[in-house]
């Protein structure tokens, strides 16, 4: 973990250390997802995510958050579609690996090119195509908003995640 996430951070004088504000975000139990882009240098990219929401019922928007830092944020950020891909409980590996530094994390991964151009994970309980709407700047990250073109949904129970460690729903 990079160390920019234990500084403390000021805001009209109140202050907050990083710790404990990925503590209490690590309370609010997501699922996990893989959201995806083809990037101009035509190779696949993506990142493990659980900041992403619905935005809109009508049209069907979607956000999903990146950290300036971040490898894909520079593929996502000249995108103009991307998947978001909703992981089941037999994807904690999936969720592993595209969370780690590696160098490419598609090798040796079941995918294959959506209609819409970007990567389809196999084996997701469900999958977003998005073609890419707007782009905003927050603090340190970049909320991608997304027209959901197409969704795809499958049988099977989430991967989820809490307090540090993937759980099962009961």
């Amino acid at each position: 973990m990079s160390s920019d996430h234990n500084k403390s951070s000021s805001y009209l004088g109140l202050h907050l250390d990083g710790k404990a504000f990925r503590k209490a975000c690590g309370t609010f139990a997501t699922g996990i997802a893989v959201a995806a882009v083809i990037g101009r240098d035509g190779k696949p990219h993506g990142l493990t995510i659980n900041s992403f929401t619905s935005v809109s019922l009508d049209p069907p928007l979607v956000l999903l958050c990146i950290g300036h830092k971040a490898a894909s944020h520079g593929p996502f950020s000249s995108a103009t579609t991307f998947s978001i891909n909703i992981l089941s409980d037999a994807q904690s590996d999936l969720s592993t690996r595209f969370a780690s530094s590696h160098p490419n994390r598609f090798e040796g991964v079941d995918w294959f090119e959506g209609e819409l151009g970007s990567p389809v994970l196999g084996g997701s309980l469900a999958v977003m195509k998005c073609e890419m709407r707007e782009r905003v700047e927050a603090g340190d990250h970049t909320i991608f908003i997304g027209l959901v073109r197409r969704a795809e949904v499958n049988d099977g129970a989430p991967l989820v995640y809490f307090s540090g460690s993937y759980r099962e729903l009961k």
